[in-house]
């Protein structure tokens, strides 16, 4: 007997305590009382017996020896979550999977030796709740915990509470996530271990004087931060100083009072700015402030004269009037990062214009010694978000390159560091290097580091976790080749990448020599709108970057996704920005086109938005031309 169920299900006779065999029951209404008095639903689906003494011909010795007393519970979904299990099975360690209620029929719960139910489905209620989650360790006799990515992978928090409850975290301790989760406290701990960091405050921010002082003392454009932000959120960009005020100027000598923001109701994305005649200066200023926001409308509503303002919610910092100043950029930084991390800390650093972005994976055991893989050129980024990656980058000499690892080994010794991490730099335009932040986790575009490295990174995050030296001295590790990643999302990217889910009517993954594709769909699978919109992420590896180009290429074409909106098409758009003149009929579009950009390796963070024009009028045409 494997639980106890407490069963509120009107079904049934009697509302009471049953006993509960391992094939569970199909009821999301039953409530598991596991561990230490946490609540969670009970797994699903019957589970095929648990692969206690698998064991791969690969790993031998002492290693098996003790996997045989290990079992991971992965604490994740989607296609890490299949990543980390396969690897595991390699090494002989049996895995728990979790999943919400919407994933019971995922790949992740269908490969993992046992699964169990921890919530319902938004992750707030399921996959972020940390009581769950350990309950599900607990009861199962996990020794080891694998975060992946997202979710509770850089929470300190949850790694003290995994310690107390003697299970063993993989990856690292929680003061170095304390340190490098601080934006502000990361730059100061790299500064004082003589990595470069951009040019900015000492600290954080304590006033907008401090701010407008410091910016004209660093020069236009700065950048403020939200020291808790992440993943391209929590930024704001200030050109130059008379950006925010020609509009202020404009708009109080027309009013004389403050501008305000009114929220036209509790789920509109649209805002009304009050009082505001308008004018072509003003509505140009304020599509300009708004950073892009369409500007919808203008007119009269409810008596209030204004304009219609189609604007992200977090630009009104979710209340229902937010009030304009002359802080300006500054208070907006603030508030947004309030309201979307919980801490409005924020601090300011030089704007590095079409800057590369170039990170480093290292390495690092429990005595000290840190290697690194090589770099990623993840600079085709749309909106601060990685589209595609590849190793390593075109724009590194040997030189540049020994200079970045040295300074990522650098930073991720000052800290104590163990396991697998990401040191992120910027590169700019004359070749200098800055470092912009730590990822203490696993990233998503970590396999083409290990196309390049032949290493497999879960595998040496594990075996850390276990306690093993690295088998690895830095000159030891050779990189040879090219490869390149895809990330495929269930968006449309010609839609303004609109997410979409559903169901997936066909599947199959590309095949071919040196390539990969790491997934967790299969056809039937339904994609849920409640998570990451991922899908899956394809990998090429060639001798030479020309040579893993044309592989990608046919690794797309090969591709088939059927029944939901993919982001297929746009990559294969990005590949072809040079030699998309084939067919006659598209021969003036060679006007348009940039023929060297991706090609010869001159790419930049600017360059979807540089090419976002000639990507629509290719879209446009790429469907409906045969």
């Amino acid at each position: 007997m494997d639980s106890i169920v407490y069963c509120k299900s009107p079904s049934l006779p009697t509302t009471g305590l049953f006993p509960r065999f391992a094939g569970g029951i199909k009821s999301s209404r039953c409530i598991s009382r596991l561990g230490w008095a946490s609540n969670f639903s009970s797994i699903c689906s019957p589970r095929r017996n648990a692969r206690m003494t698998r064991r791969s011909n690969n790993h031998g010795g002492a290693l098996c020896a003790t996997c045989q007393a290990e079992k991971i519970l992965v604490a994740n979904r989607g296609e890490i979550a299949v990543r980390v299990i396969r690897t595991a099975h390699e090494m002989g360690i049996p895995c728990v999977a979790v999943h919400s209620t919407i994933d019971q029929e995922a790949l992740h719960v269908r490969l993992a030796d046992e699964a169990v139910c921890i919530g319902e489905g938004p992750s707030s209620q399921s996959y972020l709740v940390v009581e769950n989650v350990l309950a599900a360790a607990i009861n199962r006799g996990c020794t080891m915990l694998h975060p992946g990515y997202g979710f509770l992978s850089e929470n300190a928090n949850f790694v003290d509470t995994c310690k107390q409850r003697g299970i063993n975290f993989i990856g690292p301790n929680p003061d170095s996530i304390r340190v490098m989760g601080d934006k502000a406290t990361a730059r100061e701990t790299m500064k004082n271990a003589g990595v470069p960091t951009v040019p900015g405050s000492e600290g954080l921010l304590q006033s907008t004087n401090e701010a407008v002082k410091l910016a004209n003392e660093i020069g236009f454009p700065v950048m403020i931060k939200a020291t808790a932000g992440g993943g391209g959120r929590g930024m704001r960009l200030a050109k130059e100083p008379e950006e925010f005020v020609k509009l202020l100027q404009a708009i109080e000598g027309n009013l004389g009072r403050k501008v305000e923001w009114k929220k036209r109701s509790s789920r509109s994305r649209r805002c009304y700015v009050v009082g505001v005649t308008p004018n072509e200066e003003i509505m140009s200023e304020l599509s300009g402030l708004t950073r892009g926001a369409e500007v919808a409308a203008r007119g009269t509503k409810k008596d209030l004269d204004g304009i219609l303002v189609n604007i992200p919610l977090s630009w009104i910092c979710g209340r229902r009037d937010s009030v304009i100043t002359t802080q300006g950029i500054y208070e907006q930084a603030k508030s947004e990062a309030q309201v979307a991390f919980g801490n409005d800390g924020v601090y300011l650093e030089k704007y590095i214009q079409n800057p590369r972005h170039i990170e480093f994976q290292v390495l690092a055991d429990k005595y000290g010694n840190v290697v690194h893989f090589g770099e990623r050129d993840c600079s085709i980024q749309r909106r601060n978000q990685k589209l595609l990656e590849e190793a390593p980058s075109p724009a590194l000499n040997p030189e540049l390159r020994k200079a970045m690892g040295d300074a990522a080994v650098a930073a991720a010794a000052s800290i104590g560091y163990v396991g697998v991490g990401t040191i992120e730099f910027l590169l700019d335009e004359r070749g200098s290097f800055y470092f912009m932040e730590m990822n203490t986790r696993i990233q998503v575009e970590h396999p083409v580091t290990e196309m390049i490295s032949s290493t497999d990174l879960i595998e040496e995050q594990i075996r850390v976790a276990l306690g093993e030296r690295l088998r690895y001295k830095q000159e030891d590790i050779v990189l040879r080749g090219h490869s390149i990643e895809c990330r495929i999302n269930a968006e449309d990217a010609f839609k303004g990448f609109r997410p979409g889910p559903g169901k997936i009517t066909s599947y199959l993954p590309s095949g071919g020599p040196f390539t990969r594709m790491d997934s967790h769909v299969y056809p039937g699978y339904v994609v849920p709108p409640t998570y990451d919109s991922l899908l899956g992420k394809l990998i090429v590896w060639a001798p030479t970057r020309e040579k893993a180009i044309e592989r990608m290429k046919r690794a797309l074409d090969d591709t088939v996704i059927t029944g939901i909106p993919t982001t297929i098409d746009y990559h294969k758009l990005i590949l072809e920005i040079e030699t998309f003149i084939q067919p006659l009929a598209l021969n003036y579009l060679c006007m348009l086109l940039n023929p060297q950009d991706f090609k010869k390796g001159k790419v930049d963070t600017a360059f979807i938005p540089k090419h976002e024009q000639e990507l629509a009028v290719v879209s446009t045409i790429h469907f409906t031309v045969d």
